[in-house]
């Protein structure tokens, strides 16, 4: 039996709204790492309210461990919640803010201690246990929000877009330390996300979502290689994407309704070297690489060329490599939304 399992679960608003998530059915097994990953609006912050309690369903079962949860009170899932904006009390100390849950629930003195000293150890604060949250950096303050929620144990650990709020680089730096912490302590977790860097990088499997369905459900390398829809591919990075009304430089794949290309795998050569020609109406600059957009016959096309080899100017006319063998085909009879439901 899976640790996580939402069968047929639909959720709204309230009445006259219209459903935010529609029949969704998932299992995440105990250990592992789930991204939900989508545009705004998709539905995955509301499944996530709907798992710790804070939002009823108005249909379908939750259950956690074999045991249903479905209307039970939020406190007593002993679900972990680790939010976008870290809500520490800004008059405790790192230590006191992560033995705050610890203390509601009576645990002795010492044994208190011992585990918030282990959470904080567990995040690399343990020199810094003194300290209130305004003297901490942003990301040091994330890892207390984090140590706060693992030292209850949780039988499952939720987090919407918990880096959000960090510069570019401390947001890559804490992904690392995610993923180590939680291969570390073995907790499970759902991590919601509009971030496909940081799906790709910290998941063992993804769900992408769209409407308040589940549009795909795959390991990264099978979301990022293989999407299963035209929406999953555009939202992955395939800006080159072609439905099968173009008529692209080779016979369409069979059964095949659209093909797409990410810019880096397009390379844009001299005029006359391929079929497919067009003139450069911008570039930009990506450090080893030049992307340019290209106004070709089917279209704007991205594509890249290197930043040390033979470049192009606005206005120059160009070749744009199209190769199937490069390209994601896509059988997208209207979306992949249904999932089999948990046994």
């Amino acid at each position: 039996m899976s640790h996580l399992q939402l069968v047929d679960v639909s959720l709204s608003y309230g009445k006259g709204a219209g459903l935010s998530v529609d029949c969704l059915n998932l299992s995440v097994e105990k250990g592992e790492l789930v991204s939900l990953l989508g545009p705004s609006g998709c539905g995955k912050t509301t499944t996530m309210r709907a798992i710790a309690g804070l939002l009823s369903p108005q249909s379908g079962r939750i259950f956690l461990q074999g045991q249903e949860i479905t209307d039970q009170p939020a406190h007593q899932r002993d679900i972990g919640l680790v939010f976008q904006s870290y809500a520490l009390f800004p008059h405790l100390t790192a230590f006191e803010n992560v033995a705050f849950g610890l203390r509601l629930r009576k645990v002795a003195e010492p044994q208190l201690s011992d585990r918030v000293k282990e959470a904080l150890a567990s995040v690399g604060l343990s020199d810094l246990s003194h300290r209130l949250p305004a003297n901490l950096s942003g990301g040091q303050q994330q890892r207390v929000a984090l140590a706060r929620a693992i030292v209850l144990r949780p039988r499952l650990l939720l987090l919407d877009e918990p880096l959000s709020n960090l510069d570019a680089k401390l947001r890559v730096e804490m992904r690392a330390e995610l993923r180590r912490l939680q291969r570390q302590i073995g907790i499970t977790m759902i991590y919601v996300t509009h971030d496909q860097d940081e799906a790709l990088s910290l998941s063992d499997r993804i769900v992408i979502m769209r409407g308040g369905k589940i549009e795909q459900l795959g390991t990264p390398p099978d979301i990022y290689q293989h999407p299963a829809t035209a929406f999953v591919a555009s939202f992955m990075g395939y800006d080159n994407l072609f439905d099968d009304s173009v008529k692209l430089p080779f016979a369409w794949p069979e059964y095949a309704s659209h093909v797409a290309w990410r810019p880096e795998s397009v390379p844009i050569v001299s005029a006359g070297s391929c079929l497919v020609q067009g003139r450069v109406i911008a570039r930009n600059y990506l450090g080893q690489h030049l992307e340019y957009l290209v106004d070709t016959p089917l279209g704007w096309v991205k594509g890249h060329g290197r930043a040390d080899a033979q470049s192009w100017s606005e206005g120059d006319t160009v070749g744009v490599d199209l190769r199937l063998d490069q390209a994601a085909v896509i059988q997208d009879a209207g979306t992949q939304h249904k999932q089999n439901a948990p046994s």
